[in-house]
C-alpha cells in the first residue's frame, strides 16, 4: 500500500477568533466565501479579492446553510429551524421547527446534487454525555421535510456527495469513524468508509473534490485527511489549530482549499499553545473542487 503524501501546513487566511468555525461554503457568483461561528450566532461573508470582511448576527445559533439558486438568499439550519434568509435586509422566513421536544440542535448540512437540503441534528444534554438520538433530514425543493432512513446520531457530521450524486457520506463524530451510502430518492445500506479506531480525534465536516475524493477535516488533530473513493488515505493536510472543523474548494478557479476552526472547548493554557485556533485557513493542494450545489427550493 502507497504510503499518503503529507502535505505543507496551511497558511493562515483570517485570524477570525471563531468560537466554533463551521458551515464554509464558496459562492462563485459573490466570489465570496460563507462560513458560521454557531456559538455567536453569526454569519460571516469574506470576499476573497478585495479582503472584505460581512457579519451578520443571526436569531439563534446558525449550525450550518446552503446557498440559494434565487440570488441574495440563503437556507439557514439555526438551532431549532429551517428558515430562508434575505442578506440585503435580514428577512427570516421559517419553513419547519426541527425535533420540537428533543434536547438536539441542528448541525452539519449541504445540498445534494438534486438541490436538496441534507442536514443532521445532535444531542445537547443538559447533563451526562450526547447519546445518539439525533436524526438526518432532507428537505425537498417543495419545501417538505422527510426524515432519512438511517441510524440516530449523536453528533452528525461529514455530509457531502460524490460528483454524479450517487454516493452520500456522513458520520456520527462520536463513533469515530465516516459511512457511505448509496444515495437517491432512496438511501443504500450503510457501510464504512473511513475508521480513524484509537486516535484521539472526531471526524468533522467533509466536502468532495472533482476527482471524487472527500476531504474530511478531524477535530483534535490538526489536520484534514483525503479519502480516494475506495476509503484509502491519499494526502494528510495539517491544520496549525487543533480543532479544524470544515474544508471548502473556494477562488475563480475552485483550487484553494479552505478550513475554518473552533477555540471551543480548550482550556486557557491549550489557547496559549494554539494560537490560530479559531482561524481561517487555506492551501493549494493541486486538485480542484466542485461548484457548490444550491439549494432548489424558492423563499415566499
Amino acid at each position: 500500500m502507497t504510503a499518503p503524501t503529507v502535505l505543507a501546513p496551511m497558511e493562515v487566511a483570517l485570524d477570525a477568533g471563531n468560537t466554533l468555525g463551521e458551515g464554509i461554503v464558496w459562492c462563485e457568483r459573490a466570489q465570496a466565501l460563507y462560513w458560521t461561528d454557531i456559538q455567536r450566532a453569526t454569519l460571516y461573508r469574506l470576499h476573497i479579492e478585495s479582503g472584505t470582511l460581512q457579519h451578520w448576527p443571526m436569531p439563534e445559533r446558525l449550525a450550518s446553510f446552503a446557498l440559494c439558486e434565487t440570488d441574495g438568499w440563503l437556507l439557514l439550519a439555526l438551532a431549532s429551524q429551517l428558515a430562508f434568509f434575505r442578506l440585503a435586509d435580514g428577512q427570516l422566513q421559517t419553513l419547519h421547527e426541527i425535533e420540537p421536544g428533543l434536547p438536539t440542535r441542528c448541525n452539519d448540512g449541504a445540498c445534494d446534487r438534486q438541490g436538496r437540503f441534507v442536514f443532521g441534528t445532535m444531542h445537547e444534554p443538559a447533563e451526562g454525555s450526547k447519546q445518539a438520538i439525533g436524526s438526518f433530514w432532507r428537505l425537498n425543493a417543495d419545501l417538505s421535510l422527510e426524515q432519512l432512513a438511517l441510524p440516530k446520531v449523536a453528533i452528525s457530521n461529514s455530509i457531502a456527495f460524490s460528483p454524479d450524486g450517487t454516493t452520500m457520506y456522513y458520520c456520527d463524530s462520536l463513533a469515530r469513524c465516516i459511512q457511505r451510502c448509496a444515495y437517491g430518492d432512496t438511501l443504500g445500506t450503510p457501510q464504512l468508509f473511513a475508521d480513524l479506531g484509537e486516535l484521539a480525534g472526531e471526524p468533522d465536516g467533509s466536502c468532495v473534490d472533482a476527482d471524487g475524493s472527500l476531504w474530511n477535516a478531524q477535530w483534535g488533530l490538526a489536520r484534514v485527511v483525503c479519502y480516494a473513493a475506495d476509503g484509502s488515505v491519499r494526502q494528510v493536510l495539517p491544520v496549525p489549530a487543533r480543532q479544524p472543523t470544515r474544508p471548502a474548494f473556494g477562488g475563480p478557479d475552485l483550487d484553494t482549499l479552505y478550513v475554518t476552526s473552533a477555540r471551543d472547548g480548550l482550556s486557557g493554557a491549550q489557547l496559549d499553545a494554539d494560537v490560530h485556533a479559531g482561524a481561517l485557513f487555506r492551501s493549494r493542494v493541486g486538485v480542484r473542487g466542485l461548484p457548490e450545489p444550491r439549494f432548489a427550493g424558492m423563499p415566499a
